[in-house]
């Protein structure tokens, strides 16, 4: 018979996010309570990598997302709201502010 292993050594999510070979992310950071702390971290780590393979401010973005869409349910509300805070902080950190009201604009 098989043995289970825990969940967390089992998810290939938990994996990505603890061995990214993109960036070098700082121990505990998507835990942190501050947004811009958060963010700043993100973008240090994304600029100093030399191993992402996009630019990094889609690097920084998409690992944050990334951590948000698969922490899913198991996120507390207020950790969730930090981390979309940290997304706007992101956002701002790199020019990238979006419209108004609120809608996004597509490339086409």
């Amino acid at each position: 018979m098989k043995e289970k292993r825990s969940l967390s050594k089992s998810r290939w999510s938990g994996r990505v996010t603890r061995e990214s070979n993109a960036l070098d992310l700082e121990s505990g950071v998507f835990t942190w309570s501050d947004p811009m702390k958060i963010a700043q971290s993100l973008k240090e780590s994304a600029e100093r990598s030399s191993r992402r393979k996009a630019p990094p401010y889609k690097s920084a973005m998409s690992m944050l997302v990334f951590y948000i869409n698969r922490a899913g349910k198991n996120l507390d509300e207020e950790q969730r709201g930090i981390l979309e805070q940290a997304k706007e902080e992101l956002r701002r950190l790199y020019g990238r502010t979006g419209l108004e009201d609120g809608s996004r604009q597509r490339k086409i």
